[in-house]
């Protein structure tokens, strides 16, 4: 086992709590696959000598190169890999693609392997607990600030650090004074400048643009119809994707809700044998497809785009496409951030074995 817990806690954990600093909603998992499995594992795999690393993701890497979906959808992981580049899928292999999770469980079952009835992650590895807010405050501390409306510039209520609230978010907003019309309202952006959470409805929600820094594009030329992921496990959208030396745009073809700055936008290309991965980048704002009248004096023009600190998204970027992400992977268990990760011979290549785990 290599020990890589000072490398996960620099390059997942740290930049977790900087990216919700400077306002973004950051992905832990996908900086893990780039900056822990499938660059300081891979490095040091290539280093003495093996071909490739094994991982236990629900992803295929066909004959073509071509990264696809799993062909269990509902566990597809492929939003999360499409950050690698050429070169790090090049030696990637993901052999429980073509296997459903139930499959995966009945075969290490009947191998007799522990982990065969282990319950599915889903919290952030390195907040054991589940409490994302608390673990943040005592990292970041309380910093108290304004929550306003994005049609008025009213002060709804008052909030103890803007790091604690993401694009989209309705419950715990703890708002003093109703909605006119008694709807829910909904955080639209937030301002790390101002130290702002902007709501307004969810109508207020919607865009049909979005742009994206860093990408990672793999040949396809553009623009290109395609259809783009915003969010891991959200719905995908029929979009026109650009991308050049500025970035990726998306002219989505039907509004999406709840686009936060720091998530990743992938592009795929439907096709029968498994929708293929054509790139991603880090959605930097989102353009409101019914944009307020009025802009409160309050924030910025954080409000007006669904940028959740695009101001700043520069910082803490990935080279080459990584979000502003940070990962799910465990802060005081870095030394398991490998976990999941088989190093193999060109032998190996013809049926390489992985783990189960793939997160």
């Amino acid at each position: 086992m290599w020990d890589m817990a000072d490398q996960f806690h620099e390059n997942v954990v740290d930049d977790f709590v900087a990216e919700y600093a400077a306002g973004r909603t950051p992905n832990p998992c996908l900086r893990c696959n780039e900056k822990i499995k499938f660059e300081a594992v891979l490095d040091r795999a290539v280093a003495l000598g093996f071909d490739a690393v094994v991982t236990g993701h629900h992803a295929r890497l066909g004959a073509d190169g071509h990264l696809r979906r799993s062909v269990d959808i509902a566990k597809d992981q492929s939003y999360v890999l499409a950050v690698l580049t050429r070169a790090q899928l090049d030696r990637a292999i993901f052999p429980l693609g073509d296997s459903t999770k139930a499959q995966v469980r009945e075969e290490a079952a009947e191998r007799g392997l522990a982990v065969a009835d282990k319950p599915d992650s889903h919290d952030i590895c390195f907040i054991a607990d589940g409490d994302t807010r608390g673990f943040l405050a005592s990292r970041l501390g309380e910093s108290p600030g304004d929550i306003v409306d994005s049609r008025t510039g009213a002060v709804l209520g008052q909030h103890a650090g803007a790091y604690s609230y993401t694009v989209g978010q309705r419950k715990g907003l703890d708002l003093r004074v109703p909605a006119p019309d008694g709807r829910p309202r909904y955080v639209l952006s937030i301002t790390p400048k101002t130290n702002t959470v902007t709501v307004g409805s969810r109508e207020d929600l919607e865009v049909d643009t979005v742009t994206a820094a860093r990408p990672i594009w793999h040949g396809t030329e553009t623009p290109v119809e395609c259809e783009v992921q915003l969010r891991a496990h959200g719905e995908v959208v029929k979009a026109a994707v650009t991308v050049d030396a500025n970035g990726l745009v998306a002219h989505l073809h039907s509004p999406a809700r709840g686009v936060a700055a720091g998530q990743a936008i992938v592009a795929y290309r439907p096709d029968p044998d498994g929708d293929i991965v054509l790139g991603s980048a880090t959605i930097s704002a989102g353009l409101p497809a019914n944009p307020p009248s009025q802009a409160p004096a309050s924030t910025s023009a954080g409000s007006a785009v669904l940028s959740a600190g695009s101001e700043v998204a520069g910082s803490g970027s990935v080279p080459g496409g990584g979000a502003a992400s940070a990962d799910h992977a465990a802060g005081a268990g870095g030394a398991a951030s490998a976990e999941g990760s088989a190093l193999v011979g060109s032998a190996a290549r013809s049926g390489g074995a992985g783990s189960s785990r793939g997160e």
